[in-house]
């Protein structure tokens, strides 16, 4: 679990276990009650699995099963909350990790050596597709654990 300082005026890209998520405003996020507020509805076996701030204009998902996709956000609808649209599709297993990006910086990711990998969109072509579609094996040096950044939490 990842607790950061409300801003105000950014953007989060939530997804569950099942590959469904949305893009929701922060200012969507904040409670007036103590019990807090859903966003995104999951019912079991589903759970929540991944955070990502909007930062850039692609998004990068990698399952389970380390296929990996690679879509426009503007591909990823805008909600208060709700279950949201399917980000990825899998034949087994389930999201494992989410991240957006610049195309003009590529793609990068840390692996548990602590060293930065960065891919740049012309050797990320192969990953590149439509929301939903099923994704092809990540590239070489990429992570065992499926994530994107190996420090706790995912949202970076």
């Amino acid at each position: 679990m990842t607790v950061f300082r409300y801003q105000g005026g950014r953007k989060f890209l939530l997804a569950s276990r099942e590959g469904r998520g949305f893009i929701v405003p922060e200012d969507e996020c904040l409670a007036n009650t103590r019990k807090g507020k859903q966003v995104l509805n999951v019912s079991p076996p589903d759970a929540a699995r991944a955070l990502a701030f909007v930062e850039g204009e692609l998004v990068a998902s990698i399952g389970d099963n380390r296929k990996m996709l690679i879509f426009p956000t503007e591909q990823v609808p805008e909600m208060g909350r709700g279950r949201g649209v399917r980000l990825q599709r899998f034949r087994d297993g389930g999201l494992s990790d989410i991240k957006t990006f610049k195309a003009a910086d590529g793609l990068s990711w840390t692996d548990t050596a602590g060293r930065i990998f960065s891919l740049t969109m012309k050797e990320l072509a192969d990953w590149r597709g439509n929301r939903a579609d099923a994704g092809r094996l990540a590239p070489k040096g990429f992570p065992r654990t499926n994530r994107f950044s190996q420090v706790a939490g995912n949202a970076s």
